[in-house]
C-alpha cells in the first residue's frame, strides 16, 4: 500500500475585500506534529548569532525598508491602519533587537517562529492547530468593534488590520495573534502562516527554513508539510 502523503488540514482563502486591498499578497502555511519545550540551547545560539549580525549592520531607520517589512507596512495603509502605531510583528522584533534589548524568551515553538520572522522580515502567525475552530480560515480585514484578545496585550483594535478568522472569529493579525489559539507547552500540532504582502518571492525559502528548525528543535517527525495560497 502506498504511504499516504500528509497535507495541511486547513483550507485558507482570501476575502474579496482583502484581495482588492492587497492584490499582490501570497501566503505559505506550515503544518507539523511537534514536541514543545520551555527552552532550547541550540535555538538560542542561533538567535544570538542573528542578534549580533543585526546590531552590527542595521540601524533603526533601515528596518522599515526591509522588503518584506516594507510590503507589510504598505498593506496596513491599504487596509486602513497606521503601521507607525500598530507595527507588524517582524518590524517590532527587529527594532527591539537592534536597540540591544534581549528578545523575550517564551518557549521553543514561539522562539523558533520569532527567529524565522526576524531573519526574513515576514510577519508569521504561529497557532496551536488543535485550537482552531473548523477546517477553514479566511484572511480578511478587521471590522470596527471586532473583539480580539491579543496575546499579552489585552484587547486590540483590529479595525483595518489584516486578520485570519476561523469558525469563531479572528485568530491572527500581523501585529499580534489571539489568546484563544496561542501555542503552549501542550501544543502537539503547529500551524504557522507566513504572510507575503509583496508577493510569493522568498516564501518557499522561509517555509523551508521553518520546517528545518521544527525538525531540529521541536522534534518534528518529518511530516511537516507546506501549503501555498493567494
Amino acid at each position: 500500500m502506498d504511504k499516504e502523503i500528509p497535507s495541511v488540514p486547513f483550507t485558507i482563502t482570501l476575502s474579496p475585500l482583502f484581495k482588492e486591498a492587497c492584490p499582490d499578497f501570497a501566503g505559505a502555511a506550515v503544518y507539523a506534529t511537534v514536541t514543545n519545550t520551555p527552552y532550547n540551547d541550540g535555538l538560542w545560539a542561533e538567535i544570538g548569532v542573528f542578534g549580533e549580525w543585526l546590531t552590527s549592520t542595521t540601524s533603526l531607520d533601515d528596518i522599515k525598508l526591509q522588503p518584506a517589512i516594507a510590503a507589510t507596512r504598505q498593506a496596513y495603509k491599504r487596509c486602513g491602519k497606521d503601521p507607525g502605531r500598530y507595527r507588524p510583528s517582524a518590524e517590532a522584533l527587529r527594532r527591539r533587537m537592534a536597540r540591544g534589548i534581549p528578545l523575550y524568551q517564551i518557549d521553543t515553538l514561539v522562539d523558533l517562529v520569532n527567529l524565522v520572522s526576524l531573519r526574513t522580515g515576514y510577519s508569521i502567525g504561529g497557532f496551536d492547530a488543535d485550537l482552531i475552530a473548523g477546517s477553514q480560515l479566511e484572511l480578511g480585514i478587521g471590522r470596527a468593534g471586532e473583539a480580539f484578545e491579543a496575546i499579552g496585550r489585552g484587547s486590540l483594535n483590529i479595525e483595518g488590520l489584516p486578520v485570519y478568522r476561523d469558525a469563531i472569529g479572528g485568530i491572527g493579525t500581523p501585529t499580534s495573534d489571539h489568546e484563544r489559539t496561542k501555542m503552549s507547552l501542550d501544543t502537539t500540532h503547529i500551524l504557522a502562516i507566513i504572510n507575503g504582502y509583496g508577493g510569493a518571492h522568498g516564501l518557499g525559502e522561509a517555509a523551508e527554513e521553518l520546517r528545518s528548525l521544527l525538525r531540529r528543535y521541536a522534534a518534528s517527525n518529518g511530516d511537516a508539510v507546506m501549503l501555498f495560497f493567494q
